[in-house]
């Protein structure tokens, strides 16, 4: 017997290359926590849900260490608002819109556009 699929599914789609790469369902992210995910091309990216039900993603190497630990960061706002996540390691932040360490502007990381579908 196969099971219709869950037509309530929401899928969390990222613009790579140019076209929406479907990632992961949205019930998979937990609000406030970060996940991990792979890109066909090898590519880590790390994706959050923040509490406010907003999704982001940006690449998942933190650029200070080398690390792949992005996904394990803590997320906060600036004063004026921005979202960021905290490097686990050292601490930089980098802002989960355009990728931009809040730290050391000489600094970023890749920052995808994120839907849901």
């Amino acid at each position: 017997m196969t099971l219709a699929p869950d037509k309530t599914t929401v899928r969390v789609e990222l613009l790579v290359d140019q076209r929406w790469f479907a990632v992961c369902d949205l019930a998979h992210l937990t609000p406030g926590r970060g996940v991990a995910a792979l890109l066909p091309d090898g590519r880590q990216v790390a994706l959050f849900l923040d509490r406010a039900g907003t999704t982001y993603a940006v690449g998942n190497q933190d650029p200070f260490t080398g690390a792949y630990v992005l996904s394990r960061g803590l997320l906060g706002r600036t004063a004026e608002g921005r979202p960021f996540v905290a490097s686990p390691l050292l601490k930089q932040r980098f802002d989960l819109e355009t990728g931009r360490c809040l730290d050391d502007e000489s600094v970023s990381v890749p920052a995808y556009a994120v839907r849901t579908a």
